[in-house]
């Protein structure tokens, strides 16, 4: 059984400097730990540490590594928040461009960053990964057709890496956020998505149980995660179908 101490710990963050991101890294903070983020353009945060990383760039990640480590050898939690979010028409061959920048995001840079640490952490015989994946993996929003396809792919890698490390003291946790208004402009678009706060709180909570769950599913994703189980999911991808519409010519 798997318990994550969510205190004092000494956090790194890869895409952190906003959204949910840079929420939970204020939320390590509070809890007495140290943390860094990283971003491809990353700006003063007060009590952060920051770095930069461009995650579709293997010698940015080993060069934030590096950084990382020197100035924090104790290093025990990495998360890898980076991703993109982008919408396609696949009825235009010109969506592939989409499709690589969010494959090289948010599928290869996960790899990317967990290969970079994970001789640190296994090193150590204790920590901490948690990546990130998105009720969207589990439902698809076919308006979002390759995030939704990394997604999965992220949830089926870090269950491969769970198994991987087991034996090594090195834990693999997953959060699985729903829709999340991290800005007024999302609330806007998606008048059902949680507010940051309340998200937060959620998964702290979560976080916080012994033993830690693999999968970190507040209320609001469960729909989304056990939808073939519960035999909601035809009717639900046919309703998320219908944003379709708004591309041009449909």
């Amino acid at each position: 059984m798997v318990f994550m101490d969510i205190n004092n710990r000494t956090v790194f963050i890869a895409g952190g400097t906003s959204g949910i991101g840079l929420g939970l890294a204020r939320r390590f903070a509070a809890a007495g730990g140290t943390v860094i983020v990283g971003g491809r353009r990353p700006v003063s945060l007060d009590g952060l540490g920051t770095v930069e990383i461009d995650v579709t760039d293997a010698d940015s990640v080993r060069r934030a590594r590096d950084s990382v480590l020197d100035s924090h050898p104790g290093l025990d939690v990495v998360v890898t928040m980076s991703g993109v979010q982008l919408t396609e028409d696949l009825r235009d061959p010109g969506h592939f461009t989409v499709a690589e920048t969010t494959v090289q995001t948010n599928l290869l840079g996960t790899i990317r960053v967990l290969d970079a640490f994970t001789p640190h952490l296994v090193g150590r015989g204790a920590g901490t990964f948690m990546t990130v994946s998105s009720g969207i993996g589990f439902l698809p929003f076919p308006l979002m057709a390759t995030y939704a396809a990394t997604k999965a792919g992220v949830h089926a890698y870090t269950e491969a890496l769970r198994a991987h490390l087991a034996g090594t003291g090195v834990e693999v946790t997953e959060l699985v956020p729903p829709g999340v208004a991290t800005t007024p402009e999302h609330k806007r678009l998606n008048p059902r998505a949680l507010d940051l706060d309340d998200y937060l709180d959620e998964v702290m909570g979560l976080l916080g149980q012994h033993p830690t769950p693999d999968e970190i599913l507040v209320q609001a994703v469960r729909q989304h995660r056990w939808a073939e189980r519960d035999g909601t999911y035809a009717d639900l991808v046919a309703q998320r179908s219908q944003a379709l519409t708004t591309l041009p010519g449909r």
